[in-house]
């Protein structure tokens, strides 16, 4: 596949986030907050926090009048309805969250997460004006198959099934290779460009070519302050979904500001990689 050139005119804004998955009470996720901006975060790049839901309230609060943004790691489909311990979109938007993490490999893995329950959470959010996050990637032994191309295209097909296209692009994808996360070594350079190449390929397929150069693709899986550089170096990264290294603000921060420094040497290079 040929991969796209980005000009200075169409090129994708960077985007970090922070998925604290189940870590952090409501003091200590203000507490992050407070150190982060305290550092130079790598002022420009669009930041994103997805904290857990019990701290949802004190994050939203304590990121009013900043540039950051705040997402939720879960949601349910419906509005309302007897479904304990779930949260709608509707909840989602009234505690000021602008984004939502859909289909994370560790809600596919334990919590059955399913194609089908992804295509309707982000069509549930993309009609409440949620921008999801969608995460797809193989497992290890997926990928010793040979089943990577088409694992990421039956996840992608699947989440975007019966999308309008109308407000389409807002929507963000986040190749996680399962047999990258956690231990400290993300998926080689060419393998993550691959991977983003033909999920930008299966997105252009579903949507069309223009929004598929339009939607951005986060890098996901062991993202940490010594690899990011090469990670985001990459034309078709555009950004990275941070677990482990984005508990710690200086830490994430170190992340920040490795994408602007890639952001402003693109638009110094004309946009061109």
């Amino acid at each position: 596949m040929e991969r796209p050139r980005l000009t200075v005119t169409s090129m994708r804004p960077l985007l970090i986030a922070a998925n604290w998955k189940m870590h952090k009470t409501p003091a200590d996720a203000v507490a992050f907050i407070e150190d982060f901006r305290a550092v130079d975060a790598g002022d420009g790049v669009e930041t994103l926090l997805f904290p857990a839901m019990t701290s949802l309230p004190a994050v939203t609060a304590a990121v009013r009048g900043t540039q950051l943004e705040v997402g939720a790691q879960n949601m349910h489909w419906l509005d309302e309805g007897a479904y304990t311990g779930e949260t709608s979109p509707t909840m989602l938007l009234a505690l000021g969250c602008t984004h939502v993490l859909i289909g994370h490999s560790e809600r596919r893995r334990y919590f059955n997460e399913t194609d089908e329950s992804v295509n309707w959470k982000l069509r549930s959010a993309l009609a409440h004006g949620l921008i999801p996050v969608v995460c797809v990637g193989e497992t290890k032994g997926e990928r010793a198959a040979g089943a990577t191309a088409a694992v990421l295209e039956r996840q992608v097909s699947a989440a975007l099934r019966g999308v309008d296209r109308t407000g389409a692009e807002t929507a963000i994808f986040a190749y996680e290779p399962l047999w990258a996360i956690g231990d400290g070594s993300p998926a080689p350079p060419s393998v993550t460009e691959d991977a983003h190449t033909r999920i930008r390929a299966n997105v252009a397929s579903v949507l069309g070519a223009e929004i598929a150069h339009r939607i951005r693709i986060l890098y996901g899986g062991s993202v940490d302050p010594q690899n990011a550089a090469s990670l985001l170096a990459l034309a078709d990264v555009d950004g990275a979904l941070v677990g482990g290294a984005s508990l710690d603000p200086q830490s994430f921060a170190a992340i920040g500001r490795t994408a602007r420094d890639r952001a402003n040497d693109c638009r110094a290079r004309g946009g061109q990689f």
